[in-house]
């Protein structure tokens, strides 16, 4: 049989950061899920790492890629599980059973998306606050015109309805398959928990600058643009806000 998840964790380079990704996934309460690694030809200790990890049920792919959703993509080609879930590498699960949390959710309520809350972490795994935006408890297509409200990493979307990411997004393809993915779900469930810990910084954070204007031409793109303009006036006063706290 199928798994029902298929955790996905795209690395190059990866041997600072690693572990704690490996260890949450092997850790988990819940082992139906197949786990799958594809990295980019690293050159330091990270595949090394990932084998001596031990996990079960694992794939890893390990070749030169055209970036992260490229290598994304490849993970979804070979993937088997009914949901996708996309855990970068320096990012874990919150709780040893967040997994049997999020399947739990999955199977009651039998969504093709299902979602929760992200806290941030730092280099040492200490918690440093909640993410900025807030995944609300019902999520539906309109919900991303205020940003990405829900973490990708948070974001668990079946496998029939997860196409490929579109290569020509640099930083912010993942916004857009989120959208997506919420045009062909028909239902979205909350599992009510944070779930995910997120390394703070990342690639799109240090390229924040081109990820916005990303953002801006894909919530153009399936929202208009006169809704797009009013909906970033209104994220004037959130921007003022987190420039004043540091954020």
């Amino acid at each position: 049989m199928a798994p029902l998840f298929s955790i996905i964790t795209v690395t190059y380079n990866a041997e600072a950061v690693i572990i704690p990704t490996l260890n949450s996934v092997k850790a988990q309460s819940f082992s139906d899920f197949e786990y799958i690694v594809v990295d980019g030809l690293s050159s330091d200790n990270t595949i090394k790492l990932v084998n001596e990890a031990n996990i079960n049920n694992i794939k890893i792919i390990s070749e030169k890629d055209n970036g992260i959703y490229d290598a994304m993509n490849k993970a979804i080609a070979i993937a088997k599980g009914e949901y996708l879930i996309f855990l970068n590498a320096g990012d874990s699960f919150s709780e040893i059973d967040t997994l049997h949390t999020i399947a739990d959710t999955a199977k009651r309520t039998h969504a093709d998306i299902v979602y929760g809350q992200t806290q941030l972490v730092n280099d040492n795994r200490e918690v440093i606050g909640m993410r900025h935006l807030t995944a609300p408890a019902r999520l539906h297509f309109k919900s991303f015109r205020h940003g990405m409200v829900v973490c990708h990493q948070a974001f668990i979307a079946r496998r029939k309805i997860a196409k490929e990411y579109d290569m020509s997004y640099r930083f912010s393809a993942d916004y857009e398959w989120c959208l997506r993915c919420l045009r062909q779900s028909k239902k979205n469930s909350y599992c009510g928990n944070t779930i995910i810990n997120f390394l703070a910084g990342g690639t799109t954070a240090k390229n924040h600058r081109e990820s916005l204007k990303e953002r801006f031409r894909i919530m153009r793109k399936y929202y208009g643009t006169i809704p797009t303009i009013l909906y970033h006036i209104s994220f004037i006063p959130r921007f003022i806000f987190r420039k004043n706290k540091g954020l």
